[in-house]
């Protein structure tokens, strides 16, 4: 008996540091994308940010992220399908190892299956919140405000 789209994904999810296991359930043109298409200056912070190719990427990610953060939590909260398509979302809490702050975002991911394997995955978090939690020092300042007010943290 095959797997659905929606288990493949969440087999994935479930144990994504394991190269072999990762294999099994994704294309030999697997493409996942971490947070943008490409922010060259995000990546600095956080490598694995971006597009990249190949089951590797998926796991380096997952390796990565336990490196940076201890993850306090992971829970989906809703999942489905709809024909090659698997939507999920939920909430995570780290503590990042350097600095011992804390973040929880919501995320989103979006896969697509076919032929009882993933071939894409998109993962998205709040890039600001989980970013801060590596902030050392310094001030950003942004002007958003079309009446001219800046922001300051």
């Amino acid at each position: 008996m095959s797997l659905t789209p929606v288990e493949i994904v969440s087999s994935l999810l479930n144990n994504p540091t394991d190269i072999e296991h990762v294999r099994s359930l994704t294309s030999t043109d697997f493409t996942y994308v971490s947070l943008n298409y490409s922010n060259p200056d995000l990546k600095k912070i956080m490598p694995w940010c971006g597009t990249s190719h190949g089951a590797e990427s998926l796991v380096q990610t997952f390796v990565d992220v336990g490196r940076y953060w201890e993850v306090l939590g992971f829970e989906i909260k809703a999942q489905f399908g709809s024909g090659e398509h698997v939507a999920v979302f939920g909430s995570f809490t780290y503590r990042s190892t350097v600095l011992g702050k804390l973040v929880t975002s919501p995320f989103s991911i979006h896969a697509k299956v076919a032929g009882g394997r993933c071939n894409y995955m998109q993962f998205m978090e709040d890039t600001l919140a989980t970013s801060e939690s590596f902030k050392s020092g310094g001030c950003w300042t942004f002007q958003s405000n079309p009446n001219g007010e800046l922001v300051v943290f």
